[in-house]
């Protein structure tokens, strides 16, 4: 059975706000809800126009509270620019909330321009994800420890410096890490943690299937994981009609052109992304840009997704949508639910 997920980046329209964003994310996510969908996750932005949320933490907590069931959490939390014993703290009082709801996916992208990644920083240690690996390795003892997988007297050798010190508050249960990742480097890591992965191909089409070619052979077992688990994360717009579809991704479309062109800002309206008059150079660029994603009627993207399961080996996807109307978004996750028959 296929499973379905939803990442939301809480796109901002053109003369629309970031508040608004945020609350159409909450709207989107009881949606998700009531269609039958597995997760919800939500993504991390630093100093964007496009994008509304740069603390997919307390997003999480708001449509956690907005729902009763779904899984809720970041895809991804950046953790090089965080301690771990701070993001084990936040998503432990996460899963002290919301019991068995939390996910805790992770990244090592900036999600923003250098200058932002500097400002980010609390001294003037330099961001580096050459420490990325130790940070996984300590937030995962970090929360195990405050959950007792590890006995009572925490996981760290006795020599550690950190031995004895648990994330707050402390408890039964812990969120489901994932690692996420639009390389190798990232299937590496989720291989070596023994942690769920989750490969961005609405980034990187050109990887193919060789990122979790390389998770599943160097996949070691861990405490929370016994075999691979790899999901796709895959950009999707979803119409009644083909025509439709072709219209309601022309936003997408031209903002993907921008963000290659270092242009990106808000979501302009479909009729203004179609009346947009584009070189000869761009008009090449917007044919690969629409290979980068699936549009299409419900038949027709329920069956290139299972046409991806069946190159990839999965069978469990990460859905993100981006339209200029809200109420379209929220359509086109409803009509891939029906195709899949998730309700």
């Amino acid at each position: 059975m296929v499973s379905l997920s939803v990442l939301d980046q809480s796109p901002i329209r053109k003369n629309g706000t970031a508040a608004q964003a945020l609350q159409e994310s909450i709207v989107l996510a009881q949606a998700a809800e009531r269609f039958g969908y597995k997760r919800y996750w939500v993504a991390e932005h630093h100093n964007s126009t496009s994008f509304a949320d740069a603390t997919p933490e307390i997003l999480t907590a708001a449509i956690c509270a907005a729902t009763r069931h779904i899984r809720v959490g970041p895809g991804g939390v950046m953790l090089p620019h965080y301690s771990p014993l701070k993001v084990a703290e936040t998503f432990r009082m996460l899963e002290a909330l919301y019991p068995g709801r939390i996910d805790l996916g992770l990244g090592r992208a900036p999600g923003t321009d250098q200058r932002t990644v500097a400002a980010l920083q609390p001294g003037p240690q330099a961001y580096s994800t050459e420490v990325f690996p130790q940070q996984v390795e300590l937030l995962a003892q970090f929360l195990e420890d405050s959950n007792g997988l590890s006995g009572e007297a925490g996981g760290f050798p006795a020599d550690h410096p950190y031995r004895g010190i648990h994330a707050c508050p402390m408890g039964e249960g812990m969120p489901e890490m994932w690692m996420l990742g639009s390389s190798t480097d990232g299937a590496q890591h989720a291989a070596r943690f023994g942690l769920p992965y989750c490969f961005a191909h609405f980034i990187n089409q050109d990887a193919g299937a060789l990122p979790l070619e390389v998770y599943r052979e160097h996949f070691r077992p861990s405490r929370t994981l016994a075999t691979p688990h790899a999901s796709l994360a895959v950009s999707v717009t979803v119409a009644d009609t083909e025509e439709e579809a072709q219209l309601i991704s022309a936003s997408r479309n031209l903002w993907i052109l921008r963000l290659l062109q270092n242009r990106a800002g808000p979501f302009v309206s479909d009729e203004e992304a179609l009346a947009t008059k584009l070189t000869t150079e761009e008009e090449t660029m917007m044919v690969q840009i629409k290979q980068r994603g699936i549009t299409g009627t419900p038949e027709h993207v329920r069956g290139r997704l299972l046409q991806m399961g069946v190159e990839y080996g999965v069978d469990d996807f990460v859905i993100l949508t981006i339209t200029h109307n809200a109420d379209a978004r929220t359509r086109s996750y409803e009509l891939l639910a029906d195709a899949f028959q998730l309700t």
